[in-house]
């Protein structure tokens, strides 16, 4: 055994051995090249035009849910693409247009400007500046750590919200009718009021592209269905003049690669816009950590939040300065991204490239795409939003988990996006907070067959010192837990079989106590001498030791009452089992 100064050469114990150099630290791509080979290319190319031909209609479906031109979506999957490709950690995470962040933006621009005007598209693209700059200040204060703090069950009913919302608001294109009304609820509802009112042709466009989005789903994850749908789409609206039919569509798209420009707004609309940026940040940096975890943990590769946040507020610069919308993770694309086997953002660069050259030869066709087409896009894509799966996990853990979910959820569905993320932060704090408040804890007895100290109560047969009460608790004692703490460690002392002599405190799981834990401590330590009832403190590390030491608790209990192991200080209050334990 070598000492630590001698093993580790100087460095700390957390630390890499090799730091990479700056220039590829917070540029990626070129340290994950660094051994491509050639048996890389073709899977990362398959997969690159495989999910632009995906993006392709999703993203003027997002442009037209965010209330922006067609164009604006496009543009989207350019340079933002190939800035992430270039900056993120994540060699297979797949950005662009999204429905969450979409949704976002149009509840932010809509008051501010008509739907599908260029004044729209201007601060759009603002939104999607200011959004790259927020993302930019959380990286330069290393606010990665955020994203931990947004419990599973806030996540599960934020989706499930915004996917009813997704699939309420776009009710209207499968129909043909139009609301006035406000808020996604109440426009389905008078929609569903007026369904007298239906275009029959804009029915049956809506119920076949369903139908084939479902088929051909079903049939291979592989096959692009979008992509196929949209061309179909095309062809008939163009063959059959469904336009002349009443049908609306999408209308023309300018050829050509966006220029780069920065976007001029008032500075009335530019504080109204901040708060929606904070607000797409939440969504849009919560959404695509998690997404990137999850995918890289199946190649057990480790995804750098802090560079997460440099790599997406550099492609909403990007989506800012060329007429593009603000854009997130796309969970559908990225799942594809993996499946068919990319290696790297080689395949992000690939998808960004094919979309410049439809946009250079032939946007002429995309003007005949029925708005119904794109709707179905949405609602297809907003279904898959949904998973019961995760709503049963959550049910297995707790059911309160199971009412915050529903709570965020419904306060999306009735009260509206932005208002749902400030309830979705409140509700994850709410969950901290009670979790803290109430950890697990346990009265311990001594298992011959494990051989160590165990919970009484999922192994009755466990045994107890006669006089002796063996409480632990599982978290660091502060202010939320230290009255939880009292009520628990009497609680174990009067369930007990009397008479009670000595009470040993398993200090394990405490890292560190605060002024309101000391204070639980000494009222503890106190009422036991009021009851002749001594306390010893086992296994505890030697920082808490040392933060005693500092609040004077080891004089209060007394320097002997410290115990390396459960037995050594069950045995000073008499014959015990597991001394070494």
């Amino acid at each position: 055994m070598k000492p630590f100064r001698e093993a580790y050469q100087g460095r700390p114990p957390f630390a890499s051995e090799r730091r990479p150099p700056i220039a590829t630290r917070y540029v990626p791509l070129p340290r994950s090249l660094g051994e491509y080979s050639r048996a890389r290319v073709r899977p990362d190319v398959l997969a690159g035009v495989t999910v632009a031909a995906l993006a392709l209609p999703s993203a003027m479906a997002y442009a037209q849910l965010a209330g922006a031109p067609v164009s604006s979506g496009l543009y989207a999957l350019l340079l933002p693409v190939a800035a992430y490709a270039v900056f993120g950690s994540a060699p297979r995470l797949v950005i662009g247009p999204e429905g969450t962040v979409s949704l976002l933006v149009a509840t932010a621009v809509a008051p501010l400007a008509a739907s599908g005007t260029d004044e729209y598209a201007v601060l759009a693209s603002m939104l999607a500046l200011l959004v790259g700059l927020v993302f930019l200040a959380a990286r330069l204060v290393r606010l990665g750590w955020i994203a931990d703090y947004f419990s599973q069950a806030v996540l599960v009913g934020y989706i499930t919200g915004v996917a009813v919302v997704l699939v309420l608001g776009q009710l209207g294109k499968l129909v043909g009718v139009s609301s006035d009304e406000d808020g996604a609820v109440r426009e389905a509802l008078d929609i569903l009021t007026h369904l007298d009112q239906a275009d029959a042709e804009t029915v049956v466009v809506a119920v076949v592209s369903l139908l084939l989005l479902v088929g051909l789903g079903r049939a291979s994850k592989r096959i692009p269905a979008a992509l196929l749908l949209v061309v179909l789409g095309i062809a008939a609206s163009w063959a059959l003049d469904l336009a002349s039919a009443g049908v609306a569509v999408t209308g023309p798209v300018p050829s050509g690669l966006p220029s780069f420009a920065m976007p001029d707004v008032s500075r009335s609309d530019l504080g109204t816009l901040m708060a929606a940026a904070a607000a797409i940040f939440l969504v849009a940096f919560s959404d695509s950590i998690l997404t990137a975890r999850s995918f890289a943990a199946r190649r057990h590769e480790v995804v750098d939040a802090n560079q997460e946040l440099l790599a997406h507020g550099i492609a909403q610069i990007a989506s800012g300065v060329t007429q593009g919308i603000p854009v997130g993770t796309s969970g559908s694309r990225t799942a594809v991204n993996d499946d068919m086997g990319a290696t790297s953002q080689v395949s992000g660069l690939t998808a960004a490239a094919m979309i410049a050259l439809i946009l250079i030869f032939l946007t002429g066709p995309i003007q005949y795409l029925p708005s119904a087409i794109l709707g179905a896009v949405i609602v297809f894509a907003a279904s898959k939003l949904i998973d019961p799966d995760q709503w049963r996990s959550l049910a297995r853990s707790s059911r309160t988990e199971v009412v915050i979910a529903a709570v965020t959820s419904l306060v999306v569905v009735t009260i509206g996006v932005l208002l749902a993320i400030a309830v979705a932060v409140v509700l994850s704090v709410a969950d901290v907070i009670r979790r803290a408040a109430r950890p697990d804890d346990a009265v311990l007895g001594w298992s011959e067959a494990d051989g160590r100290y165990v919970d009484v109560t999922e192994h009755p047969d466990a045994g107890v010192s006669d006089g002796v009460v063996v409480y632990r608790i599982q978290d660091r004692m502060f202010f939320a837990n230290a009255h939880f703490f009292k009520r628990r460690l009497w609680a174990a002392v009067d369930g007990a079989p009397k008479p009670v002599r000595h009470v040993v405190l398993d200090a394990s799981f405490i890292s560190d106590i605060d002024a309101s834990a000391e204070g639980a401590l000494r009222e503890v330590v106190d009422g036991l001498l009021e009851r002749n009832i001594e306390l010893h403190v086992a296994r505890a590390t030697v920082e808490l030791r040392q933060r005693f030491d500092e609040v004077g608790l080891t004089e209060l209990i007394g320097p002997t009452h410290f115990h390396g192991t459960i037995g050594a200080a069950v045995s000073a209050g008499g014959p015990a089992a597991g001394a070494t334990s």
